[in-house]
């Protein structure tokens, strides 16, 4: 069996668009993800799919778009009962925070592998289209090398060579999502109360200076009903934001503005919005 190109890990809303981009790029890739439905997905586009990395084939780059950091631990603690690490490059694409990507990276390279921490931004409308931004940080010489595996995915930011870096900037990034998402929810629940038709606004205010990529994006979602397509949930901003305030403690950094928008997150999800896309936080204003 020929080795494939790339083992992708994670194959959720964003993970398997970036997988899909690999194989349209002619990338053999094998997908691994624990959930059933995600490897019924793979299968059906024609992409191999298995539930776990100790049954995947030896690949010159490992892609991990896993959750959360304790599955980034699961992923490692899996990885290194294998033999084959040595000159194996892994790219760390989730979204985990500083100190995860330099713990679980740092036990990678001591079994030989090379690491970079590259988040993405763009969510799944900029993944379908291979137009995510990258945020790479790690040795210059392997991001170039792994340059046609990134360059799948969209526009590769260089950010420096220490890893973690990426995830700094993506921890900036998330509280400026968090925020966002959340002031688009709460000016649009304002124009209701103010008697206003909500679309009609939408469409007057978001190509003005009070427009954000955020109102636009999650905006007409949020004039929709609980059950609409999600393309991202509660679950994960109430994930990322947390991330961010870690973040904020730990520099001492005073974030008001992100730890109000963390508690609308947690209060939709306390009122079983988790798994919904994460323009319903809209529904804490009702």
């Amino acid at each position: 069996m020929d080795e494939p190109d790339v083992v992708f890990v994670g194959i959720g809303a964003i993970g398997r668009h970036m997988a899909s981009r690999l194989v349209a790029a002619g990338r053999s890739t094998t997908a691994v993800d624990p959930t059933p439905a995600a490897r019924e997905w793979a299968a059906a586009q024609g992409i191999p799919a298995i539930p776990s990395l100790t049954g995947a084939p030896r690949a010159e780059f490992v892609v991990v778009m896993v959750a959360t950091p304790d599955q980034l631990v699961a992923l490692v603690d899996e990885a290194l009962t294998r033999d084959d690490l040595d000159g194996q490059r892994w790219i760390v694409m989730s979204t985990v925070g500083p100190d995860a990507v330099r713990e679980q990276g740092a036990r990678l390279t001591g079994a030989g592998a090379l690491v970079l921490d590259v988040p993405v931004t763009g969510g799944v409308a900029r993944a379908r289209t291979g137009e995510l931004t990258l945020f790479a940080a790690g040795n210059r010489s392997t991001v170039e090398f792994a340059r046609p595996v990134l360059n799948c995915f969209g526009a590769v930011r260089e950010v420096g060579e220490r890893v973690g870096d990426g995830q700094a900037i993506k921890v900036v990034n998330q509280h400026l999502c968090s925020v966002h998402i959340v002031a688009a929810a709460e000016a649009l629940s304002l124009a209701g109360e103010l008697g206003l038709d909500r679309e009609q606004v939408l469409s007057l205010v978001e190509n003005g200076a009070a427009g954000s990529w955020m109102l636009s994006d999650r905006g007409p979602r949020m004039l929709q009903g609980t059950d609409v397509e999600v393309t991202s949930t509660i679950g994960i901003f109430v994930k990322d934001s947390n991330l961010v305030a870690d973040a904020a403690r730990q520099a001492d950094a005073d974030t008001p503005l992100l730890d109000l928008a963390r508690e609308r997150y947690e209060r939709a999800a306390d009122a079983g919005l988790g798994a919904r896309d994460d323009s319903r936080v809209i529904e804490t204003y009702a």
